[in-house]
């Protein structure tokens, strides 16, 4: 079977592997190579195959994708593509979690570690026949929230036929900015969870050079390597003297990334989850992402049917605390 003999259906979204890899199955692109197809995957040669194109300011109309019952099964994979290149690839809670686990379930129970804490160092020296200091790793005794977000589109089919892929791709990537959003809210309100979280008290509205030793200190034995702000704070932070040092702005405006003078990046926040406060942590043991699912689930059988009014793009992610000691809150007490 070629890629131009495939007989395309709905069941490539139901397999649990996914519609790229279900057609990769039936495809392998290992298959095309020293042809002029190598480096596409299978979606991209069904693409070809249809001669459907979807960049540039030559792409075609969306109607392009539905001249037949088979090319319009390869519509929905499009929209979760270009939804997905924003929230698998600029997706700023990714600098901010440790790791992710995919689940099958809204039943997802994380595990927690215990710190090991610096006064303990000196037992970390064993001799023979000695007790073995013991880490104990437990369940939490709850069940991770796992929150869906995203949209609905809202135009019917009739509307946006005629408008090119290459715009309708623009539109789609919004929606996955705001599923950006709505996962980077739920990250921070799961690091400024108050409880078992340490507090720094900061004793003025403007955050100090003499703050940011403390909090580098207090990390310890963890790195200090990350920071959330809301507005007021972000703007605090780089209004520092220190955040005028020549090497400090050449990278700023070389590479867009802000980096503290400890080296830790700052991440700028709009949510009221921190009532201008800040959290500081080292991104290597304080947070877990859980994704249910797909990065981006498309309702693919109502878009087949052109029923775009009734469609939805969402994505649904939970986040675990791993070490507590790892994630500092830093609360302004005056």
């Amino acid at each position: 079977m070629t890629f131009d003999t495939i007989k395309l259906d709905k069941g490539l979204y139901t397999s649990d592997k996914g519609f790229t890899s279900s057609l990769e199955a039936i495809d392998p692109s290992e298959n095309y190579k020293g042809t002029e197809l190598e480096g596409l995957d299978a979606y991209e040669r069904q693409l070809k195959r249809f001669d459907i194109k979807v960049k540039g300011p030559k792409s075609d109309p969306i109607s392009k994708f539905f001249q037949t019952s088979d090319s319009a099964v390869l519509f929905p994979e499009f929209i979760t593509r270009s939804v997905a290149t924003v929230v698998t690839s600029k997706n700023v809670v990714d600098e901010l979690i440790a790791t992710t686990t995919n689940v099958d379930s809204m039943d997802y129970r994380s595990v927690q570690c215990e710190a090991i804490e610096p006064d303990n160092a000196k037992q970390s020296f064993i001799n023979e026949g000695t007790f073995i200091p013991e880490t104990s790793i437990t369940l939490k005794d709850r069940l991770t929230t796992l929150k869906k977000s995203g949209r609905s589109f809202v135009a019917s089919y009739e509307a946006i036929k005629s408008q090119r892929l290459d715009l309708f791709s623009v539109t789609l990537k919004q929606i996955g900015n705001y599923i950006n959003t709505c996962q980077l809210s739920q990250a921070v309100e799961v690091l400024a969870e108050i409880g078992t979280v340490d507090i720094y008290s900061i004793e003025s509205k403007s955050i100090s050079y003499k703050d940011f030793i403390d909090i580098y200190t207090a990390l310890a034995p963890y790195e200090f390597n990350t920071v959330i702000a809301e507005t007021d704070k972000f703007n605090s932070i780089l209004s520092l003297d220190e955040f005028r040092d020549g090497a400090a702005g050449l990278n700023m405006h070389a590479t867009g990334n802000i980096i503290t003078p400890y080296g830790a990046k700052l991440i700028h926040c709009q949510t009221n989850l921190l009532h201008n406060d800040i959290v500081a942590f080292d991104k290597n043991y304080a947070l877990e992402k859980v994704q249910l699912g797909n990065a981006v689930d498309v309702d693919y059988d109502k878009i087949i049917d052109r029923q775009l009014e009734r469609a939805t793009v969402t994505s649904t992610v939970g986040f675990n605390r791993i070490v507590d000691k790892a994630v500092l809150y830093l609360a302004e007490t005056a």
